[in-house]
């Protein structure tokens, strides 16, 4: 397979130097569930899997930590939820970085991805990230109009700071009371830097990868994600 998008949905890429040449489609590079993808771009290949539902408009996708990869936090949450949410009718895609670590070069990645999607039928997406990822999801919905909200997930400060700049997208913060590695006085930070519409969640008890709160954050992304979608693709 191979697509390209329009210069209008490209446009947040194409303005920092990136633009997708193809996308190629194989077995998945994690795992059983999805199909792999690779983005190829004139900066370099992004990895990815797709859990496509059939016909969707709709549209989530899921970044990681620092090291990139698909697991995502909450002993394979992300993958739990792509594949429930193909049930609804709403496409995930879970990405890797092309350079882990590299706030600039990872939100640039998210960007395409979403670029992707918009130009395969489906509207703005959600996007949420876990640590790390929770500053580059924030990175790149102050800059995507293909972004429809964005949910940071025991997020770090550093490359956040624009937060301020995804309104009137939404914006849910969430974090552990008991993290140690990041304290939640980053979500508060973000939260505070933000403006609504914005939610900021903590959990009791709850460390970095928020195992222990797991139940609890899974009910809620099945309800925040799904509501703050849009409807149908925005031509």
């Amino acid at each position: 397979m191979s697509t390209q998008p329009n210069s209008g949905e490209e446009s947040a890429a194409a303005r920092l130097g990136m633009r997708i040449e193809q996308v190629l489609v194989g077995p998945p590079h994690e795992g059983d569930a999805g199909e792999g993808l690779v983005i190829r771009t004139t900066r370099g290949d992004i990895p990815a899997i797709r859990h496509a539902a059939p016909d969707a408009t709709r549209a989530v996708v899921w970044v990681c930590g620092a090291r990139g990869g698909f697991g995502g936090p909450a002993s394979g949450l992300y993958a739990e939820l792509a594949q429930e949410f193909t049930r609804q009718g709403i496409t995930s895609m879970r990405m890797d970085y092309r350079q882990p670590n590299h706030i600039q070069e990872c939100a640039l990645d998210l960007v395409a991805g979403v670029n992707f999607l918009r130009a395969t039928g489906h509207g703005p997406a959600i996007v949420v990230g876990h640590s790390f990822g929770g500053a580059v999801v924030i990175a790149a919905g102050a800059v995507s109009d293909n972004i429809a909200g964005v949910v940071s997930l025991s997020p770090q400060t550093y490359g956040a700071q624009g937060a301020g700049m995804i309104s009137p997208k939404p914006l849910l913060v969430v974090h552990g009371k008991a993290d140690t590695r990041l304290p939640f006085s980053c979500a508060v930070a973000i939260h505070d830097w933000a403006k609504d519409p914005r939610e900021l969640v903590l959990y009791e008890g709850a460390e970095h990868r928020l195992d222990e709160c797991r139940d609890e954050l899974a009910d809620l992304l099945r309800r925040w994600i799904p509501d703050h979608l849009p409807s149908t693709a925005v031509e």
